[in-house]
């Protein structure tokens, strides 16, 4: 969940307080270690970026296997459930050229395969595959209990790690995972988070009850308003984009050092992150602080793997799933991680929600302008103006902006079937005007079949989703992120 990636983003600070690399190791050294075989690592082909998966659980315990409180359990609505589903699934790549990072995350009801247990919810796979090694451990060759637990727990793991490899193309080089605690005391430590609704909320199950509008909450509160999944507009969709704002804003307060300059801070920080977080063995700590230290605050992009159907079904008819196809799902992230890699944050960090879209009619066809602004504001563009071309009739489709490279007019472009982008300096930015003449067969004219072939981010997420499901926006650890969501 967003808590593990704030254990980890934390630690950076340690090197920009006055703390010593001794004390950096001795923080490193409280935390729990695992050993599994199934992690890359640079020895095992360097693809010129580090890959962590970070792993939210469902859990009643802490890092170390001991039981929450009935106090713990009753303030973060965590109830007496002993749950191993993995609530949050996030894959962060590290460019190893510093210039920015990526944070994919992985919605909890993907409907994947995994191995072993065929198509099943993402979530599932780690608590499923533990169960079944305990069994097969306890219960057939006659291991005690005790001793076949963490054995099934690497288990778990490992299936987890091969389950995402699968599904993104991407191989890990390392894995951190925490629970419920972890993410409310790490929270509380940074100070709170600020956050901002559409609209007031009230759902008992999580504990979440808030005002519409700017608020800051406190660690629990924090843990329900990322938890909320009953009663959102898009269900497990609009709980990821919830849990991307809240880390995007401890991120920014983190990799700024704004929050952390004192002593107290940094001892409850370090006492969370030692008692909630768990991180794969035979990883440089130090060398990650190195590489993170490197990155700015706006370099740090939040996004959301495409989906197919927020509210598909399972092969049985007996579970409702969030429906992905790998394939897309590799070609996403490739083309993410690529721009990434070659240093683009600009094009990382652009969401269709950026730009308002114009849309003039320059034919004979009733109602194009306005079929073709709902094509596009239903891929998560602004809508804009709608009307009739009054100036001198045009002979070709194109799309107006104030200069030629603009990331919104690209977009838009390639979305209606590769209009060319025309610069206007007239245009106001953030804004982008469609003009469609007799030779459009694009988007919305009735003649176009299927949406066209994508290039960029948000553009892989609309080729991935022909049922109509917008992409999440990607949201920056900036000072103008977090925005207001559902």
């Amino acid at each position: 969940m967003v808590r593990t990636l704030m254990a980890l983003l934390a630690a950076t600070v340690l090197l920009g307080t006055g703390v010593a690399w001794g004390s950096v190791r001795n923080f490193e050294s409280g935390i729990f270690h695992f050993t599994t075989a199934l992690l890359g690592g640079r020895e095992s082909g360097d693809d010129g970026a580090t890959d962590i998966l970070l792993v939210g659980m469902d859990s009643r315990t802490d890092a170390h296997g001991n039981p929450l409180t009935e106090q713990e359990l009753a303030q973060l609505h965590a109830g007496d459930e002993t749950a191993t589903n993995t609530d949050t699934i996030i894959l962060v790549r590290i460019p190893h050229n510093g210039r920015s990072a990526t944070a994919i995350s992985i919605p909890r009801d993907s409907y994947v395969a995994a191995p072993g247990l065929g198509k099943t919810k993402i979530n599932g796979v780690y608590g499923q595959v533990k169960l079944e090694r305990m069994k097969e451990l306890v219960e057939t060759q006659g291991e005690d209990p005790a001793v076949a637990e963490p054995q099934a727990v690497e288990s778990g793991r490992n299936s987890l790690i091969k389950t995402v490899t699968d599904l993104t193309g991407v191989t890990v080089d390392h894995y951190a995972e925490i629970g419920l605690l972890g993410f409310s005391l790490i929270t509380d430590a940074l100070g709170g988070v600020q956050v901002c609704l559409e609209a007031p909320v009230n759902e008992p199950l999580s504990g979440a009850d808030f005002p519409a509008g700017w608020q800051e909450l406190d660690g629990p509160q924090a843990l329900s308003f990322v938890r909320q999944r009953q009663n959102l507009p898009r269900g497990d969709l609009d709980r990821v984009v919830r849990q991307q704002v809240v880390m995007a804003s401890l991120a920014h307060q983190v990799i700024s050092g704004k929050t952390l300059s004192s002593p107290a801070t940094m001892h409850r920080l370090q006492d969370a992150i030692q008692r909630s977080v768990v991180i794969s063995s035979g990883w440089d700590v130090m060398d990650f602080l190195k590489q993170l230290q490197r990155l700015a605050a706006g370099n740090v992009a939040f996004a959301t793997i495409p989906v197919l159907a927020e509210n598909g079904w399972s092969d049985d008819g007996a579970q409702s799933v969030v429906t992905v196809e790998p394939a897309a799902v590799q070609e996403w992230v490739k083309g993410l991680l690529d721009d990434q890699d070659a240093g683009q944050t600009a094009k990382v960090t652009y969401s269709r929600d950026q730009t308002v879209v114009d849309v003039i009619n320059d034919t004979d066809i009733n109602g194009l302008a306005g079929a073709v602004s709902e094509r596009l504001t239903a891929v998560g563009f602004v809508g804009g103006a709608i009307g009739n071309n009054d100036k001198t009739k045009v002979t070709e489709s194109r799309v107006l902006a104030a200069t030629a490279d603009d990331l919104g007019a690209e977009a838009v472009a390639t979305e209606l079937g590769g209009l060319p982008v025309t610069p206007d300096p007239a245009i106001p930015a953030g804004t982008v005007r469609v003009v469609l003449a007799e030779d459009y067969q694009g988007p919305g004219s009735g003649l176009d079949g299927t949406l066209p072939t994508a290039g960029t981010v948000q553009d892989a997420a609309a080729e991935a989703a022909p049922s109509g499901v917008p992409p999440s926006p990607v949201i920056t650890a900036g000072p103008d992120d977090p925005r207001c969501v559902n």
